[in-house]
């Protein structure tokens, strides 16, 4: 019987970025349509649903939307943080040479935007908005893209993915530096011991789930106490786990041989295992070092990855992207946070990834990938302007008054399916005939 190829690691992560940006888009527009439906006021009562508890006359408790946003989007920045440190120490970001086009590719992309959407709101409120077009979204842009196929050189998958992952790592530094208000250095100290008591068990390959569980929720706590957003607990969490084996090949194949050897020459069997405990022993050795050999980051990183994807995003966009139209929505429309999105996210991000690509090639630093035109990069360019996840998540974070968000909401909606849109276009014109 023929069997199907195991997939690699890349292959998994851009399947489940392509699945997953289809109920991504199912939900969010779910919300949409819920929130302007006669059961509106269930849903934002759902949203606003409080879930806390009190604890030594105090009371903790956070909105449901809030749960969500502060929560179970940590887990999507730990994710993040696992495909950062992992394209940097052993991906496409480990080299220089092959990390430079990128890198300047997506500062180009969040730069040119930026000042972009800063000339339309220069002043007041709106102007805390510059980093809503800085933002890529990875599903859809990768989903799009697996939309052709066999047509898209590997060369150029690799290039936005690399793009993404840099752009997520810069929207992570935006958040952190500017869209902090208050800063409580003593909750900023109190998460940094826990994060380095949690990097000592980790590197000691100390197997102490509960332990590690306690320190992450304790790191998760104090960034959120700190006035940092929670959700940044998640990229430093990230950055103690490893992606590498912690054993060598050789000691590896060792341990793996002589223990295979032994249990071979005891005559073991599921009875005897049970009176035998050397034989577990040795079973538990082999076990051992097959963890060892299985980097924590790349499997943390599979495992999470179908969540993320197919759960906390989804939920994200369910509780975030439900904008109310109605009459003072509409008249309101368009204004300048919305024209600054979608001047930033439509023609900023891809003239500023197309003009910081061109001069880095130029400048003989590095080159286009194998297989890859200026064409299909201009296209990929234009996918970079599906903002969606990332900036929805910047607004709210950007701005407190309720139709500012609206109209931001609505600009970033319109922003992305025009970047799809025009990006779908020229990928089809520029990619080559079926395969």
């Amino acid at each position: 019987m023929y069997e199907t190829p195991e997939k690699n690691l890349f292959e998994r992560f851009l399947h489940s970025q392509s699945s997953g940006s289809i109920v991504l888009l199912l939900a969010t527009v779910t919300a949409v349509i819920w929130a302007n439906s006669p059961w509106a006021n269930v849903y934002h009562a759902l949203s606003h649903l409080d879930i806390g508890t009190h604890f030594a006359g105090k009371q903790y408790h956070l909105t449901l939307d809030h749960w969500v946003k502060d929560g179970l989007m940590a887990i999507f920045f730990f994710v993040v943080g696992l495909e950062i440190k992992r394209e940097i120490l052993v991906g496409e970001l480990s080299s220089i040479k092959n990390a430079l086009l990128p890198i300047m590719a997506a500062i180009g992309g969040a730069v040119i935007p930026a000042l972009l959407y800063f000339v339309f709101n220069t002043t007041g409120p709106e102007a805390r908005g510059w980093g809503v077009p800085m933002a890529t979204d990875i599903a859809f842009a990768l989903g799009l893209l697996a939309l052709f196929g066999k047509r898209v050189p590997i060369g150029l998958k690799v290039f936005l993915t690399a793009l993404a992952i840099v752009d997520d790592l810069l929207a992570v530094l935006v958040i952190a530096i500017f869209y902090t208000e208050q800063i409580s250095i003593m909750a900023l100290i109190s998460a940094a011991v826990l994060l380095l008591l949690l990097a000592i068990i980790i590197r000691s390959d100390l197997r102490r789930p509960g332990i590690n569980l306690f320190l992450i929720l304790g790191v998760w706590v104090c960034v959120f106490l700190s006035g940092i957003h929670a959700t940044i607990a998640g990229i430093l969490v990230a950055l103690t786990v490893p992606v590498r084996a912690t054993i060598e090949s050789e000691k590896f194949f060792d341990i793996i041989d002589s223990k295979i050897k032994y249990l071979k020459s005891s005559s073991i069997s599921c009875d005897s295992i049970i009176a035998d405990k050397k034989q577990r022993n040795a079973i538990e050795q082999i076990y051992l070092a097959a963890g060892e050999m299985m980097p924590a980051g790349i499997a943390l990183e599979e495992h999470l990855h179908n969540i993320q994807a197919f759960i906390i995003l989804p939920l994200f966009a369910l509780f975030a992207a439900g904008v109310t139209v109605n009459q003072a929505t509409i008249s309101a429309f368009p204004g300048s946070v919305s024209i600054g999105i979608i001047g930033g996210l439509v023609i900023g991000k891809q003239f500023g990834i197309c003009l910081f690509s061109y001069l880095t090639v130029k400048s003989g630093k590095a080159a286009l990938p194998p297989g890859v035109n200026w064409g299909q990069l201009w296209g990929v360019s234009c996918l970079g302007g599906i903002g969606f996840t990332m900036s929805i998540f910047i607004s709210e974070l950007a701005f407190t008054d309720a139709a500012i968000v609206d109209d931001a909401k609505i600009g970033i909606f319109i922003a992305s399916i025009l970047s799809a849109i025009f990006g779908s276009l020229i990928l089809n014109k520029t990619l080559p005939e079926n395969i």
